[in-house]
């Protein structure tokens, strides 16, 4: 009889992403029937994976979803949340469970006293050690993202719409992500607006909602070539893009995780966030490549393992001193 397991990780879409090779590692090496609980909003990060037997859901309240899951009769809790209230989920379901350990206090050392006693070891394989003991490996296959069929999308079509010129199927374009959970783990729009101008190959912006607005002045102000995506396509529909394009920039966000579940080239701008806390760009042996870029002589950095709405030194030059000459030089290969 398969062991059935329910793993925990309700947001968001990095996040979720980092869990990939944990699933497909308990769903390949071990045999196991591979549940997830995550909330509403973040479905269409798993909602294809081939490893996930069962999604589960809640929009705001476990109460909406803990009724079913009792009903479930789990073998084994795996905990790659770790808060108050994936502990309220193992507590009702009463099976034994192993937990992800989160080294809170050692990034709080290193935000606040800036002591880094953090492993130098991605999140990836922190996530899969929690389930070591099982016998499951890292088989170095890194992410995964699965784009279910009929949602893939024509870059030269959607450019098209955009009013931008384009050179039929197959043209190549540069993904540049302003999306950020917080500001100041990106670049600020003036600094997106002098990149894109910069840049000798056409702009795709990628963002959800709330970057909608800013996209809208980056591509009215950086012109011709650049065009703004954010706001206008589904997960899947940014992911596709992103798959297509030749390299990826972006900040500390979703959509950099996405991009390295594609294998992609990627430029990472790094802010107020360090890729110390294990959470840069993972591969494993899928060939792509991630330039790391931040401004590393700054005493206040990292000042949040999240991320605020405005420095909190009021400079910000964490992502004002980022060097736009040194991003295009890459980008374009010069």
């Amino acid at each position: 009889m398969k062991t059935k397991v329910l793993l925990l990780r309700f947001s968001s879409i990095g996040d979720i992403l980092l869990t990939t090779p944990v699933i497909r590692g308990l769903k390949k090496q071990l045999g196991a029937e591979v549940h997830v609980l995550c909330k509403a909003a973040f479905k269409p990060v798993l909602e294809a994976n081939p490893y996930v037997d069962e999604l589960h859901t809640f929009e705001k309240k476990l109460g909406e979803v803990l009724p079913a899951l009792r009903r479930e009769g789990f073998d084994l809790v795996i905990d790659l949340h770790k808060n108050l209230r994936s502990s309220r989920v193992k507590w009702q379901l009463r099976r034994p469970s192993f937990s992800f350990q989160k080294l809170n206090l050692e990034k709080w050392l290193l935000v606040n006293l800036k002591w880094n006693l953090l492993p130098d070891r991605h999140i990836v394989d922190r996530y899969l050690d929690t389930v070591r003991h099982l016998g499951v490996i890292n088989d170095e296959q890194g992410l995964d993202y699965f784009i279910p069929p009929g949602e893939e999308v024509e870059p030269h079509l959607l450019f098209r719409e955009k009013g931008e010129p384009e050179s039929g199927p197959g043209f190549g374009y540069l993904a540049v992500v302003v999306a950020a959970a917080h500001p100041t783990k990106r670049p600020t729009a003036e600094q997106y607006i002098e990149l894109c101008r910069q840049l000798r190959e056409p702009v795709a912006l990628m963002g959800g909602p709330a970057e909608a607005g800013l996209g809208e002045r980056i591509a009215r102000e950086a012109g011709e070539g650049t065009a703004n995506f954010c706001g206008a396509l589904s997960l899947h529909h940014s992911a596709s893009l992103i798959r297509q394009a030749r390299l990826v920039i972006t900040p500390d966000t979703g959509l950099m995780h996405i991009a390295a579940a594609f294998g992609k080239e990627i430029i990472s701008l790094w802010g107020n966030t360090v890729p110390e806390f294990g959470m840069y760009p993972y591969f494993g042996r899928k060939g792509g490549r991630n330039h790391t870029l931040q401004v590393s002589d700054l005493d206040c950095r990292p000042c949040s393992k999240i991320g605020f709405e405005q420095c909190p030194k009021g400079h910000f030059r964490c992502m004002k001193d980022l060097p736009l000459q040194r991003i295009r030089s890459l980008a374009q290969g010069d």
